[in-house]
């Protein structure tokens, strides 16, 4: 299996009649979500360098021909038009780390036509599946509220693949390690563990293992408190570790309970013992909304571990995006299905302080003091965006999220900042409907307003 042919079969259909019609002429595909999951009062862009990582490599070779015969039951002659096609065109986006809303695009793609169509399946998982994990990710650097947040999504993530994806997003919106070795060497993120709670059981008591643990490893150490009884975990805890004076970086790490009560009898068990320095580091099926609880709580826990609710983003673990043909050959097209509808043309997304975005044509000039969203990233099939590290996506999340309203950085019920359209794109939108119900009307025959083809409702009440 390859790249190529990890697309669905509608766009290998559809790219082959694309080509005996002849229609090889410039199409923009525009990717955009069309509404925001419930519970998110925005989201943060990623999967962009993936996609354009495969863009750059894409070539349709031999094997991708036999395996699209295959699918098709046809023979591999038959397919042989697609053979050696690349990818050649433009790609224009919104970097990964800014913070973005329904409806503006996140990638516009400008291609011949079947190039274009044979991307779309693997540009949406790309960008879907990275776009929700970080916007996940960033609502628990949220709710920590300046506390250090660390992956442990690996073992539940859907596959080694998404672990690696879910680590390197967690980074991006500011995470401060994980424990994925892999993701920790391959991306120079830092790795943070402790042990398992088998570990501890292997041992004939907490003590035996605890220091068992610490003659392995001479640096700074968490121990995991709560395989039994975990104020007794504890109170062993802090006794091994009076004893190695370690210094600062040594953690208890409390894994299930009330984290809230375990952690202000722990605090008080540490300082006690002289061990105002260890810190209590708290996992267990943790999410933004836990987080935020115990934060609000006054809980005395100095880290968060999240992972399983986070890698996979349990709560909206999917997102309601579409790729959809804006523009081809020059004339701007659109789809008018029932709450389904697009807007016709190439876009771009312009960024007010203090006001909401602005989603207008390409070719428009920017509001005063605007700023534009989507860049050109790939021109000829060829990258003019230079690789991303997540450190520069990091740095444009965080000045992106100081410019958010408070009610959007909400955990519960966060209300987002839903962009308005531009007087140019509303009269072109107006028009390009104009003319599809025009030809859509029984000769002869004027229809009643309303009446010609399913509406999805009205064109947006504000405009720039």
């Amino acid at each position: 299996m390859s790249d190529v042919t990890t697309t669905d079969l509608y766009e290998v259909t559809m790219a082959m009649s694309y080509l005996r019609e002849g229609m090889r002429a410039p199409a923009t595909f525009s990717l955009f979500v069309r509404d925001l999951p419930s519970g998110r009062g925005f989201l943060v862009a990623a999967g962009l360098e993936s996609a354009l990582d495969f863009l750059a490599r894409y070539r349709v070779e031999r094997d991708d021909i036999e395996e699209f015969a295959d699918a098709l039951h046809r023979p591999a002659r038959d397919l042989e038009p697609l053979l050696g096609l690349s990818f050649e065109g433009e790609v224009r986006a919104v970097p990964e780390g800014r913070v973005v809303f329904a409806g503006e695009p996140l990638l516009e793609v400008t291609a011949p036509f079947p190039q274009a169509q044979l991307v779309e399946s693997y540009l949406l998982n790309q960008l879907c599946h990275q776009t929700v994990v970080a916007s996940k990710a960033a609502r628990c650097v949220l709710a920590a509220a300046g506390r250090p947040v660390v992956d442990f999504s690996l073992r539940r993530t859907h596959g080694p693949w998404a672990g690696l994806q879910a680590a390197r997003l967690g980074a991006l919106v500011g995470f401060a390690g994980t424990s994925n070795v892999a993701a920790a060497t391959t991306l120079d993120i830092p790795a943070s563990g402790t042990m398992a709670h088998s570990y501890v059981e292997a041992f004939p008591g907490e003590e035996e293992a605890f220091r068992a643990f610490a003659r392995a490893h001479p640096g700074p150490v968490t121990f995991l408190v709560d395989t039994y009884d975990t104020e007794q975990g504890v109170r062993i805890a802090a006794r091994v570790l009076a004893g190695l004076r370690r210094g600062p970086g040594c953690a208890i790490r409390l894994d299930s309970g009330d984290l809230d009560a375990l952690s202000r009898r722990s605090r008080a068990i540490l300082d006690a013992a002289g061990l105002a320095d260890v810190r209590i580091v708290a996992s267990g099926g943790l999410d933004e909304y836990g987080v935020d609880r115990l934060v609000r709580a006054g809980a005395p826990i100095d880290v968060y571990a999240v992972g399983t609710k986070v890698g996979v983003a349990a709560d909206a673990p999917y997102l309601d995006a579409a790729y959809k043909l804006v523009e081809y050959d020059g004339h701007p097209v659109m789809k008018l299905s029932s709450a389904k509808a697009t807007a016709p043309g190439r876009k771009q997304v312009f960024r007010r302080a203090g006001r909401p975005d602005v989603i207008a044509l390409a070719e428009e000039e920017p509001p005063e003091s605007a700023q534009p969203l989507l860049r050109t990233v790939m021109r000829g099939g060829r990258r003019t965006w230079s690789p991303d590290h997540w450190q520069d996506a990091r740095k444009r999340f965080r000045e992106d999220l100081a410019a958010l309203p408070g009610p959007a950085l909400r955990i519960e019920e966060p209300e987002p900042v839903p962009p308005v359209w531009s007087e140019a794109l509303v009269r072109l939108t107006a028009s390009v409907r104009a003319g599809i119900e025009a030809r859509l009307r029984p000769e002869g025959r004027v229809a009643p307003p309303g009446t010609a083809v399913s509406r999805s409702g009205p064109l947006p009440a504000h405009t720039r």
